[in-house]
């Protein structure tokens, strides 16, 4: 009796030490966290700035990351890693970031469950962005006892460079996005995870990451369904063309004028990193100036190669048509005012637009269509959206054209498509509260609907959010609605188990996402009608 006595007090003994500095091990060494206070009065265990691939410097500037290195030691995962070299994409403002910027952040409830798990990709146009947790925070998630997954991933040029060779084919971002998941995969075991019900999800370019997993070789086996927040890969500000052009033309700018590949690179990774990142946004042609959004180191299809293990080397849109898709749940979305985060800065230029109207063309179907056919378009864009004239105060009319172009008609394709062969469910979030923190950083909390963002507050907890959840009962009522929504769909594949309230995307079917849930159809259906009618011209067009 007394050996018992003995095992069970220091089985108890070493069960407070663990919780109080819990200790995992992985398959590069050991790390030690720390435990924090869910608001429902649990507790999580953290572990923050865990290295899942050999830093990017030197050598592997720009090219494709390599598996981690083990250390020695007790590895400190109680702070965050550094977020990547990024230009802010509201401010413009560079943030120096740092090169040694792979790093993921695992937050569980506990260490011996087999808990589905939730790995996020941030948004930010592949420009700007991490997955910190002061946008981030993992409390309105875990408190439905999942496990959330949050990583870094190099960004701009950094990240995306392409030279269409062997050595820079392009796509480095996303190949660390997969070398995440390989180590999600490999080690989540370790923090109660199941390796074997994994989600991704993300917002904006997060989401248009999250859909080309779905179309990319390179994670086949990887994860299990995908939430697709505003974006997908069929989208056109998530697709580069003419890389290698602008890789040459960035090296002109930064003093390298040259058209040898071995000078342009020598050159390149001579360059601070901080000054690499700045240029992400000062290769544009006047034409990308004033047509669809200013993002240009993004997601390229690779250029086949004999013997290269691309991310992606064949058209996304034709890999959707074809049904050559992974064939696992999927929740596609959008907001309803997605546009307001950019309306504001458009219609400045509306004397341009209102000469120029074949700029309001997107450049999916302008480049496939002649001159004269592209001033058709423009005025007709024109004419449906603000009749004879853009007017100063046509914020609505021209949030509503934005969100179009660039979100709704593009989810809605997307959701279309992949309905043929997966179960899709189809949302639109409107809720407009005092979470709508973007709206009202951007000085359009006037207008009504949910801008690009606005989500995420309801989604993260963090300094911004945290006193409303706890004070007010309606809003923290939509929180916990929506939490459960994304994590009963992480558990099961269906976001809505107990009463089916929410059906697959069928007959244009879609859950209306308020301070309320109800299901309705066709959403946006004028305006959705419109570019289908307007591209029946256009060849391949994905609008």
């Amino acid at each position: 009796m007394k050996s018992i006595s003995k095992a069970i007090s220091r089985y108890l003994t070493t069960t407070s030490v663990i919780m109080k500095n819990p200790i995992v091990t992985v398959k590069q060494g050991q790390m030690k966290g720390t435990v924090d206070a869910l608001y429902n009065g649990g507790s999580y265990l953290s572990f923050k700035g865990i290295p899942y691939a050999t830093p990017p410097i030197g050598a592997l500037r720009f090219k494709a990351p390599q598996p981690p290195k083990a250390w020695s030691g007790i590895h400190d995962a109680s702070q965050h890693g550094p977020i990547c070299p990024q230009v802010d994409m509201q401010t413009l403002e560079l943030q120096a970031g740092d090169e040694n910027c792979l790093f993921l952040n695992v937050y569980t409830p506990s260490l011996e469950s087999k808990l589905p798990v939730m790995v996020y990709f941030h948004g930010g146009g592949f420009l700007s962005g991490s997955g910190n947790s002061d946008m981030y925070g993992p409390r309105f998630l875990l408190q439905n006892n999942v496990i959330l997954v949050t990583v870094n991933y190099r960004l701009g040029m950094l990240g995306f460079l392409c030279l269409d060779t062997s050595e820079y084919p392009g796509n480095a971002g996303m190949k660390d996005q997969v070398a995440a998941l390989r180590w999600v995969h490999q080690n989540i075991a370790n923090f109660g995870g199941d390796p074997n019900n994994v989600t991704l999800f993300g917002e904006s370019a997060g989401a248009a990451s999250v859909a080309y997993h779905l179309v990319s070789p390179m994670s086949n086996g990887l994860f299990h369904k995908v939430i697709c927040q505003s974006g997908v890969c069929t989208v056109e500000w998530a697709r580069d063309k003419g890389g290698r052009e602008r890789a040459f033309r960035i090296g002109k700018l930064l003093g390298k004028h040259t058209q040898s590949e071995a000078e342009l690179m020598e050159h390149l990774n001579s360059i601070p990193a901080v000054d690499i990142a700045a240029m992400s946004l000062k290769s544009s042609t006047k034409d990308e100036r004033y047509r669809g959004l200013p993002l240009h180191f993004v997601p390229v299809v690779e250029k086949k190669i004999q013997g290269n293990k691309a991310f992606l080397d064949e058209d996304p849109y034709d890999i959707l048509k074809s049904g050559r898709v992974k064939n696992i749940p999927a929740i596609i979305g959008y907001n309803s005012s997605e546009g307001l985060f950019m309306t504001i800065r458009n219609l400045k230029r509306r004397e341009f637009y209102n000469k120029y109207p074949s700029f309001l063309v997107p450049r999916d179907m302008a480049e496939k269509v002649s001159t004269e056919k592209m001033h058709e378009m423009g005025n007709k864009i024109k004419k449906f959206y603000f009749g004879d004239e853009i007017q100063e105060d046509d914020v609505e009319n021209f949030c509503n054209l934005l969100s179009d172009l660039h979100f709704t008609v593009p989810a809605q394709r997307f959701a279309n498509l992949l309905s043929q062969t997966n179960p899709v469910y189809m949302y639109r979030f409107n809720c407009d509260t005092e979470l709508n923190f973007i709206k009202t950083l951007l000085n359009v909390a006037e207008y009504k609907g949910a801008c690009h963002a606005d989500d995420l507050f309801y989604i993260f907890d963090s300094n911004l959010n945290k006193d409303l959840y706890l004070e007010n009962k309606e809003l923290k009522h939509i929180v916990d609605m929506i939490a459960k929504l994304w994590t009963d769909f992480a558990k099961t594949g269906n976001p809505t188990p107990e009463d089916s309230l929410w059906p697959p995307y069928t007959e244009s079917q879609y859950l209306s996402i308020d301070s309320t849930l109800s299901v309705q159809r066709q959403a946006d259906a004028r305006r959705i009608q419109f570019w289908t009618d307007l591209a029946r011209d256009v060849p391949k067009s994905r609008l």
